[in-house]
């Protein structure tokens, strides 16, 4: 018989690559976690781990079987957190992952009306785009994760076999990484062209990507990165990109100094400085759709479902906002 003790100590190998450090993260010697490991591939009659010099791996059997326990895991936590909540033992703790522009503008009134409500529920929070946030919680590393993903590209080739996700080219992934998780719809979030105030189109009323084809672009996370260049392409011109960084400030002052031109989500300017870069619409529309994933399991914790719902108001306060600027109706 499997024991879920057994299945939380392989959980942890897996993750920490190796029995000593594993033994760290549980908080108990290197001598146990063989102990425990052992005992598992007696229940199930195969070895589940190769170990090279310090670095344990797992077998064919045991990639099956730490698939299947992140799922069974997650089920036993989210048992744990309901008959707790009802048994009064503790309030809940709700771990949030979310990538930039989201922990910017979504979150902060999501917690603060959290903790109006519900003081005593624990939360903690982290940044990751995805893949990375999405793999996260499918390892139990966290409850909710934001997330955003981009309509795919008509005619776009779809992803090479054992690609990896942060490969330029990979079309869909973020999409494909969303199977089996509960989706939260959240709010669409559009991509706006950012030009110097000294650029010959820095007073249009609206630009296609292609009208940028001369210029040096300045652009941001790898995610979004991907996408642009995707549709930079199915227009006719691969984008120069001398600079690349994963923070928003950074692209906007280096846009504003002059440096070159850039596409950001909306959510990334919501606290643009005024008088240093001229934002204008991009036609045809670029939009991303951001929700929060959860696990199936997870929906039914208190805390996670509360989280969810002041998540869910806030999303809809920041997409008024967005529509409240200066730049033409969506």
């Amino acid at each position: 018989m499997i024991e879920p003790r057994h299945l939380r100590v392989l959980h942890a190998v897996m993750k920490a690559g190796s029995f000593t450090a594993a033994a760290r993260e549980l908080r108990c010697t290197q001598p146990a976690v063989s102990q425990q490991i052992k005992a598992l591939e007696k229940s199930v009659g195969t070895p589940l781990l190769a170990r090279s010099g310090r670095d344990a791996h797992l077998t064919e059997a045991g990639e099956i079987l730490a698939r299947h326990a992140t799922s069974i895991l997650a089920r036993l936590t989210a048992a744990e957190e309901e008959i707790a909540a009802i048994a009064g033992l503790h309030a809940g703790c709700v771990r949030l992952v979310s990538f930039l522009s989201g922990t910017s503008t979504v979150i902060p009134p999501a917690l603060a009306a959290l903790r109006a409500e519900r003081p005593e529920v624990e939360v903690t929070l982290s940044e990751a785009t995805p893949p990375r946030a999405i793999a996260m919680l499918r390892n139990g590393d966290c409850d909710i994760a934001l997330a955003f993903r981009y309509p795919e590209l008509p005619g776009a080739a779809p992803r090479a076999p054992g690609a990896h996700p942060e490969d330029p080219g990979t079309e869909g992934e973020e999409d494909a990484d969303w199977d089996g998780l509960a989706a939260h719809p959240l709010l669409t979030d559009r991509l706006v062209g950012l030009l110097p105030e000294g650029h010959h189109l820095a007073g249009a009323g609206k630009l296609e990507l292609a009208d940028l084809a001369g210029d040096t672009w300045i652009l941001g996370c790898a995610s979004c990165r991907r996408h642009v260049v995707k549709v930079c392409e199915s227009t006719g011109f691969t984008p120069r990109m001398d600079l690349t960084t994963d923070d928003y400030p950074t692209v906007i002052g280096l846009v504003g100094a002059g440096m070159g031109v850039s596409v950001l989500p909306e959510l990334a300017l919501s606290s643009l400085p005024s008088g240093t870069v001229r934002l204008v619409p991009i036609v045809p529309t670029i939009q991303r759709e951001v929700v929060a994933l959860t696990l199936p399991a997870y929906e039914s914790v208190p805390a996670v479902r509360l989280m969810l719902q002041h998540l869910k108001s806030a999303a809809r306060l920041a997409g008024q906002t967005l529509d409240g600027t200066s730049l033409p109706p969506r």
